[in-house]
Parts: C-alpha cells; structure tokens; sequence
C-alpha cells in the first residue's frame, strides 16, 4: 500500500509540473491560433504523461534497458498524439479561414456562400446562422429599397397634386383682385373646393404618418359588422348617386367584432369610394361579410374590370395608384372636384394600417369584371 501511494506520489508530481506549464502557456497563447492553443494542449497531455511515468520508472529502480524501453513507448505515443493534434489543428483553422472568407458575403448583393469544404458540427451551425443572417438582411434590404421606391413615388405625386390646386387657387386669387372675375360666387365656390381638396389630402398624410409611426390610439368596442357597413354605405350614397353607381349590401352578415369603429367606418368608407370611382355609370359596388374560422371577412367588390395582375402585390403600398382603368374619373363638367379626387394614393395604405393595427389583414384579388378588395378582421370572443 506504501508503495502503491509512493508511485502516485511521484506521479502526481511529474504531472502537475507539467500541468502548471500548460496552464501558463495556454494564458500566453490564449490570443493566438486556435490551432498553436490545441497543439499546445496535446503537448501538455503528452507532457503530462511522459513526466508522471519517467518520475514512477526512476523510482522503481528500473534496468537501463526496461527503461528504454519505457521510454521508447512513450516517445512513440507522443509523437502520434502531437502529429494528430497537429492535424486537427490544421483542419479546424482552415475550416474556420473557409468560414471567414464565406462571412464577407453575408449582405452582399450576390447573398451568402456558403464554404464548399466539409465543417465540424459548430462551424457548420454557425455557418447556418450567417445564411439566416444573410437571408434576413437582404430581405430587409429589399423591403427598404421598395419602402425608398414608394416614398419617392409618393412625393412625386404628392408634388403634382399640391401644384395643380396651388396654381388654380393662386390664378383665381388674382382674378378675384384684379376684379376680372365674371361670377365670383363660382370663384369663390371653386376656391372653397380646392382648399376642401388640399385639407382632405393633409389630413390623409397626418393620418398615414400617425399609422407609420405606431401612434395610432384605437378605442376598441364589441359592434357588430352590419352597422359598420350600414354606417359606410350611407356615407358613401350621395357620391354613388351622382357618380349613377348602384350600392348594394344585402349579404351583410350581423357578426361582433371588437374595433374602432370609427376607424374601421373610414377603412369601408376608402373602399367604397374607390369602388364607386373605378366603377363606370349604371354600375354595382357591393358589400360583403361573411364568417370564416374565427375571422370576419369584409369584402367591397366593383366593376372596374380588373387590375393587372403585376400590380396585385403592389395595391396596398403608399403612393400606388394604379392602372388608367382604376384613375378616378374628374368631376362633373363646370363643377367643382369633389374632396379627395385625383388623390396621391394614400386611401388603400391607410387601409391596410389601420386593419394591420386591429391585428386582421387586407387583400385584393380580381372577378369577374372587377376586383374585390377584403379585410379580415378576427372575431370577436364569446
């Protein structure tokens, strides 16, 4: 037993020596090549071994020829432990250098590519992360550069409609001034309407910006959907009266939603206006709900003939206004324009905003000789 604690004794001693050498090494080169601290760990194993046996052997008192071959061994063992060691280290720095190279196309225009050489399991997995990355940022540099896109087209029409306006009210100032004006009542009226045009236009972009920003405050109530489509229809018949657009809303289905009514009352009242718009005279604009799941599906389908089918995607975004078939019609000849026509594309992105905040989703598709635009809305509990 004595010399069995002896043996470990020795040992031990030769081993931590070694240990305490591989420790301060591994510090020193801790800022190095993985491969350099992964060598150095073999070593201080072999070393480790190597100073523990020859500490034992010299103490058992071996002959000059078993501790040959003692030694023997040992040096043998130590050489394939570091040349495997040297081997491995390799691998894992040039799987590493592989995956570095691949990481400068994490962004790039042509996406990620990936290291053609095989990788251990934890390179390959955070190979795996840098293609989500990569996958995520071009997916936001796309939806940056089609938001880029829509603003700039929004100003471009925001600028066009501001001008036309601008300069009619500025010439009929002048007139009114200069005392020229043959019928300044109509003058007057006309002015009256552009400044109602211009204030509906400012109040949409207030509205938008609100919706953009998150601040958006939502008054949320049980109502059912029958008196929400009441209450649009009934705001939208003098223009479908004047415009000889026919309304109808017969299967309207009396299912609770909890909303902003007021809200959801203006998102019905957009639809039905570019419904009637887009609609030729003696035409039908009908209104919709229907129960689907635990979803209320409002839909408002018109007679426009339809919207091209490259378009579909584009229907909701700010500033998009479509096709001539869906350019609202100008006003009645010697009248004045009515609130909103001709307007910078902003109706069909408050829609979706505003849906979007109750948490529902809308959505375009064509029929038979127009198309129907829904909104989806989740139903209300109990």
């Amino acid at each position: 037993m004595k010399d069995l604690l002896l043996i470990a004794l020795f040992a031990a001693l030769g081993a931590g020596g070694a240990g305490l050498l591989g420790w301060v090494a591994v510090r020193l080169l801790r800022r190095r090549s993985l491969a350099l601290s992964l060598f150095c760990v073999a070593a201080v194993t072999v070393l480790a071994v190597t100073s523990g046996t020859f500490a034992v052997a010299q103490a058992m008192f071996l002959s000059r020829h078993d501790l040959g071959v003692v030694i023997t061994v040992l040096v043998m063992a130590a050489v394939v432990s570091l040349a495997t060691a040297a081997l491995l280290g390799r691998q894992v720095v040039a799987g590493s250098r592989a995956l570095t190279a691949a990481a400068r196309t994490v962004g790039s225009d042509t996406g990620f590519a990936p290291p053609e050489r095989p990788l251990g399991l934890e390179l390959a997995q955070l190979g795996a992360e840098l293609a989500a990355t990569s996958a995520r940022l071009a997916e936001s540099r796309a939806r940056t550069q089609a938001l880029d896109a829509s603003r700039r087209e929004l100003i471009a029409w925001i600028s066009h409609d501001l001008r036309t306006p601008l300069a009619g009210l500025r010439a009929m100032a002048e007139a009114l001034e200069d005392g020229v004006a043959e019928h300044p009542q109509d003058y007057l009226r006309r002015m009256r309407a552009e400044v109602e045009r211009l204030t509906g236009m400012v109040d949409d972009l207030f509205e938008l910006s609100r919706i953009q920003a998150g601040a958006l405050a939502l008054s949320v109530s049980r109502v059912s959907v029958y008196d929400l489509v009441d209450e649009a229809l009934a705001g939208a018949h003098p223009l479908a009266r004047r415009r000889g657009v026919r309304l109808e809303g017969g299967q309207v289905a009396a299912e609770p939603v909890e909303v902003d009514s007021g809200e959801i009352t203006r998102v019905l009242g957009n639809l039905l206006v570019n419904a009637i718009r887009s609609t030729p005279e003696d035409g039908v604009v009908a209104v919709s709900a229907r129960r689907e799941a635990d979803e209320v599906v409002l839909a408002v389908t018109d007679g426009c003939g339809g919207i091209p089918e490259p378009d579909l995607p584009r229907v909701f975004e700010t500033g998009w206004r479509g096709s001539a078939a869906r350019t609202p019609r100008s006003a009645d000849p010697g009248g004045a324009p009515e609130r909103g026509e001709g307007g910078a594309g902003l109706g069909l992105a408050i829609v979706r905003g505003i849906v979007e905040a109750h948490a529902g989703r809308a959505r375009v598709r064509n029929v038979a000789g127009g198309c129907c635009f829904e909104i989806v809305l989740p139903a209300a509990r109990g």
